[in-house]
Order: C-alpha cells, then structure tokens, then sequence
C-alpha cells in the first residue's frame, strides 16, 4: 500500500472524493468541539479549537485537490492520521477515525487494481490494433 507518490486515474478519484467527505465531517467535529468548550466554560479554547477543526477540513480539502500529484497521497494520511489524534479532544471521533481510515485505504487498494485492470485492457487493445 502507497504512502507517497502518485495514484492512477481512477484512484486518485476515489480518494478525493473521500477526502471531500471526510472534510464535511470534520467541520462538524470543529463545530462540536467549540461547544464542547464553551459548555466547559472554556470559551477562549472554544474558539481557538473551532480553528483547528476548520484547518484540518482544510487540509482534507487541499489533499483532495493536490490528490493527482505526488503531495496530494501523503496529505491524504496526513489527515487520516491527525482525524485519529483528534480523538483526543473527542472521543466520539475514534468512529469518525476508523471509518473514514478503512474507507481510505479500501479505496486506496481497489482503486489501484482497477487502475492496474484498465492499463492492461489498454495494452491488450493498442497491441490487437497493431
């Protein structure tokens, strides 16, 4: 499984397409998260905490859009990796985590096999039209 470099097509699709999902949820989570704070009283970190959570939808956002070029895959873990850390502040996220980390990675191995598919039919076909 690919931590850095570049996807085929079909992969880089699906793994942007992810990666915009996962930006949604994690606004909200930003959204929880200063409520959160400011029902603990807390509501000079609750806005600095709606930042963080805005920042990292962000980079999920920008992983998706960099996703056809060599950055776009290690900021894609990235995020996955900093969604997990962000159960820390709540719980709740270690769901958030695994789904969309699963969703990742199965998109991530699949993607490269329909790639790899669909190269190999476009081989077979240059090659029968010679």
């Amino acid at each position: 499984m690919p931590l850095v470099g570049t996807t085929g097509k079909f992969t880089y699709r699906l793994l942007a397409v992810a990666l915009v999902g996962q930006a949604v949820v994690l606004s909200f989570f930003a959204l929880v998260v200063r409520a959160l704070a400011i029902a603990d009283d807390r509501a000079a970190d609750g806005g600095r905490l709606l930042w963080v959570g805005l920042g990292l939808a962000a980079l999920a956002v920008v992983a998706a859009g960099l996703m056809r070029g060599p950055v776009g895959l290690p900021l894609g873990w990235l995020v996955q990796v900093l969604t997990w850390a962000s159960a820390l502040l709540v719980p709740a996220m270690v769901g958030v985590a695994v789904v969309f980390t699963a969703l990742w990675v199965l998109l991530l191995v699949q993607g490269t096999r329909v790639d790899a598919l669909s190269a190999r039919r476009a081989a077979e076909g240059a090659a029968a039209a010679e």
